[in-house]
């Protein structure tokens, strides 16, 4: 097969990673590539967020390396073979090639290589053990991953069932990255897999879940991915709660309207409109009491909202958007208008003659409510609904 290399780029020419490759391959002996995403991506044409390297040299001999080539560095998961290079571009995962020893379906043993094969071979697809020559850009390949990237396929290294048993976080991972590189029809025997061994994400954490979730829902379109997982049994084992039929019209009502994909809102969108289930559900996965209180108000939607902007002043902006996308409503009124503050402060009715306690408290909601109904009228106005009040 012809030699592949790496398309032009902005990383590669990097300064500060030639200067991170010098470091730890001084001779020039081949001692460290890219990998993961970086290399997929570039030759998928896509921008690159991380740059992750890879090297048979041990952690230890990485820390000493980058040190004397004056580069910074911080040990962040020696454990697994991860040192971090903080170079002048951002940080640099740099991790020692790896074989597995034991895997309990959450945690793996490793062992550290010297073989680049054995490294690609305990990776999770073929089209995440791609590796680049920094000093010719030349991509290795162990497993047909170009092959399956330019086919838009997603495949399992080996047999997928195999390797759903050493992590079954996989099995959401496949998900995620099916829905952003893959084509149809899926690969039969992933999707078989992820079905048969959906139960065992059981064991699986909370928060690991909730990012992949998350991380999955923020793709442009992840609705047809959302809904075949439902189709296999895989949804309902981590949010049986869910139900996939409100998402494409939430991401066309997103689409159409200029707004941009939001992973929490398609997640409130996924569950019942009652904000305890929502709370609930929220609590489960451990997201943010933020996040919680968020998808609470957005669930307690019930149809398209005739009044956006007192929806807005009532629930806020953020929750009020979500909801009015959700439903179906429209966020026109929304649209450069800011959410007003209330200007009637207890003060002013003492100064009225009323005493303060209850009776304050129950002019100001009075005058609340009635200056909300009519859409936030000016301080003369105001002054005029505190006088019907008081008369």
């Amino acid at each position: 097969m012809a030699e592949v290399h790496l398309p032009a780029a902005d990383w590669p020419q990097r300064a500060d990673l030639a200067a991170l490759v010098a470091a730890l391959d001084p001779a020039d002996e081949g001692l460290v590539r890219y990998v993961g995403g970086a290399v997929r991506d570039t030759l998928m044409g896509l921008p690159v967020k991380d740059i992750d390297m890879a090297t048979p040299l041990e952690p230890a001999e990485v820390i000493a390396r980058l040190g004397a080539g004056g580069i910074r560095s911080v040990p962040t998961g020696l454990a697994h073979g991860t040192v971090t290079a903080l170079t002048d571009g951002g940080p640099v995962e740099i991790t020692t090639l790896r074989r597995d020893v034991s895997t309990d379906g959450r945690h793996a043993t490793v062992a550290f290589s010297a073989k680049w094969e054995e490294d690609a071979a305990r990776r999770d697809f073929t089209i995440n053990a791609l590796y680049a020559d920094p000093r010719d850009l030349r991509v290795c390949d162990y497993f047909g991953g170009l092959a399956d990237l330019a086919a838009r396929r997603l495949r399992f290294i080996g047999e997928a069932e195999a390797r759903i048993r050493e992590d079954y976080l996989r099995i959401l991972r496949y998900f995620r990255f099916q829905a952003r590189f893959g084509s149809l029809p899926a690969d039969a025997e992933a999707e078989a897999a992820c079905s048969a061994l959906a139960p065992g994400m059981k064991g699986l954490s909370r928060e690991r879940i909730a990012s992949e979730l998350m991380a999955l829902l923020a793709l442009p379109d992840p609705a047809p991915t959302i809904t075949r997982m439902a189709q296999l049994g895989v949804l309902g084992e981590i949010l049986p709660e869910a139900d996939p039929a409100a998402l494409p019209a939430l991401i066309a009502a997103e689409q159409a309207q200029g707004i941009a994909p939001g992973a929490l809102r398609r997640f409130a969108a996924l569950l019942p409109a009652d904000p305890a289930t929502a709370e609930r559900v929220g609590a489960r996965l451990r997201l943010s009491l933020a996040q919680r209180k968020h998808m609470a108000l957005v669930a307690g939607r019930k149809v398209p909202d005739a009044d956006s902007r007192r929806l807005a002043y009532i629930v806020g902006r953020e929750a009020a958007l979500d909801r009015l996308l959700i439903t179906g409503g429209s966020i026109a009124p929304l649209e450069g208008w800011d959410v007003p503050q209330f200007p009637l402060k207890g003060g002013m009715i003492v100064a009225r003659g009323i005493n303060a306690g209850p009776d304050v408290a129950r002019i100001l909601r009075a005058v609340e409510a009635r200056w909300v109904r009519e859409g936030f009228p000016n301080a003369v106005r105001i002054e005029a609904l505190l006088s019907e009040e008081l008369g």
